[in-house]
């Protein structure tokens, strides 16, 4: 599937059934979710770096792009991968090095893992528009909003965000921790699909869609379902 087709995927969708992209955190998770027949995926930062060894936002860039390379060629479907914020990459090298893994889509954040503070939003819209200039069309850029991870209540924050990101280029904003019962303001005043992440506690999938909800993606949490269910197993052969 090319990126236009991925981007395709996207829109139409009716209320109450988003496009759900499960994230893999290697080439056997990937496997199994496409089999599964969803129609593309999107790795989790936190996932891919825990299956390295790693702390979330602490993984060096070469091992990401590597597991994300290793994820895209295993399947079928397209890949969009969380680049976290970038690496401190230079657009034109970091666009160079998402296509070079085969993904066809990006997550890029707003905030600093390291100071768990957000970024200016104007100069954070400018580095997208340059992200956006050095791919052209060839990648899908879901711009992460950061404003409820860090703390800001107030839902104008995470709109005047996304509505920067969006004239920016992005094609997709992902106001990460989101109230879902913020979802209907922001779906009424954001131009563009909204990726929401299901937190423990949020309403099922479908009513997630029915708030404003149109893309879904799962951040660590499958890769943590899937490690509880692997604790369970080393806990039965203690038995």
């Amino acid at each position: 599937m090319t990126v236009q087709a991925f981007r395709a995927l996207h829109h139409d969708h009716a209320a109450g059934d988003p496009l759900v992209l499960p994230g893999p955190w290697d080439a056997a998770s990937a496997r199994v979710f496409a089999d599964a027949g969803f129609p593309a995926l999107a790795t989790p930062s936190a996932g891919v770096s825990a299956s390295l060894g790693y702390e979330d936002g602490q993984t060096p860039a070469d091992e990401m792009f590597a597991a994300v390379a290793r994820i895209a060629r295993s399947v079928d479907v397209p890949v969009s991968a969380d680049i976290e914020a970038g690496y401190g990459l230079p657009p034109k090298e970091l666009v160079a090095r998402i296509l070079d893994t085969g993904a066809v889509g990006c997550n890029l954040e707003d905030s600093d893992s390291a100071t768990k503070s957000l970024k200016d939003p104007r100069q954070h819209a400018d580095w997208l528009a340059e992200v956006r200039a050095e791919a052209g069309e060839r990648l899908f850029i879901n711009a992460r909003v950061d404003s409820f991870l860090r703390g800001v209540a107030d839902p104008a924050e995470a709109i005047g965000r996304a509505r920067l990101y969006v004239e920016a280029g992005a094609d997709c904003v992902y106001p990460f921790a989101v109230p879902p019962e913020q979802l209907p303001l922001l779906r009424a005043e954001i131009d563009a699909p909204i990726n929401v992440a299901p937190l423990p506690g949020s309403p099922p999938i479908p009513e997630l869609g029915r708030l404003g909800a149109t893309r879904i993606t799962f951040g660590p949490g499958l890769h943590q379902q899937a490690l509880k269910a692997v604790q369970q197993i080393a806990e039965s052969l203690r038995a």
